[in-house]
């Protein structure tokens, strides 16, 4: 299994991206997939989570403003970036967490080892 994130960059503040996350390996369909970000000296933090069925969970901090979807023909987990702020500057991972509640994901744990993330830089 490989997870490969991918479309991070320099945005302005109000701007947008979409981040990639090829998860080589990995039948999405069966599996939770979640995006997580790190900011400097700060501990990753869950973003977005989408389940085998399809349903999706967001933290406070992005919902309304974040979209998690999955192709899984590609193998591939999106995350739609609308109105990014200066907060939401991190390096942003992909895994496959044992669950997607906000609230549990990092103590559950995941299934994969963590791969290279993507920056996101919001200049304000």
């Amino acid at each position: 299994v490989q997870l490969q994130a991918s479309g991070g960059g320099l945005v302005q503040a109000g701007g947008s991206l979409r981040l990639s996350c090829l998860a080589s390996g990995v039948r999405l369909r069966a599996n939770a997939m979640g995006w997580y970000r790190q900011a400097p000296g700060k501990q990753r933090e869950f973003v977005a989570g989408i389940n085998a069925s399809g349903y999706t969970t967001y933290s406070d901090a992005v919902k309304g403003r974040f979209t998690i979807s999955r192709d899984s023909a590609k193998s591939t987990v999106y995350l739609q970036m609308n109105t990014l702020n200066a907060e939401d500057t991190a390096v942003y991972y992909c895994n496959s967490p044992y669950t997607i509640d906000p609230k549990a994901t990092n103590a559950y744990g995941f299934r994969f080892s963590w791969g290279q993330g993507t920056l996101v830089t919001v200049s304000s």
